[in-house]
C-alpha cells in the first residue's frame, strides 16, 4: 500500500499498472491530468490478512487541490500470486 501511495505522489503510472492486478486493470492511467494534486500524507488504519493470497488496507490519504484539502478514506484489497501482491479495487469509506 505504501509504495503504491508513492506512486502516486511521484507519478509513476507504470508502477501503479504493473502492481495492479490483470483482471481489474486499467488499460492506462492518466496521472498528468492530477498535476496540480499535492499529497500530504497516508494514514494505515487497518490491515488484514485473510489468508496467504487474500489482504486488504484501510487507509486514509490526504491531499490537495487547488488550495482545497481532501481526503481519501479506502478498503483496499490484494491478491498474492507468484510471491507478489496485487492491488485488486478499492471501497471507497466515508471519513470519521
Amino acid at each position: 500500500m505504501r509504495s503504491r501511495y508513492s506512486a502516486y505522489v511521484l507519478g509513476l503510472e507504470p508502477y501503479l499498472l504493473a502492481s495492479w492486478h490483470p483482471l481489474t486493470r486499467p488499460e492506462s492511467l492518466d496521472l498528468a491530468g492530477a498535476a496540480g494534486t499535492k499529497w500530504l500524507g497516508l494514514e494505515i488504519r487497518r490491515q488484514q490478512q485473510a489468508d496467504d493470497a487474500h489482504a486488504s488496507v484501510e487507509f486514509v490519504a490526504r491531499y490537495r487541490v487547488g488550495g482545497r484539502g481532501h481526503r481519501l478514506h479506502e478498503v483496499s484489497h490484494f491478491i498474492r500470486e507468484d510471491g507478489r501482491w496485487y492491488y485488486v479495487a478499492g471501497e471507497e469509506r466515508s471519513i470519521r
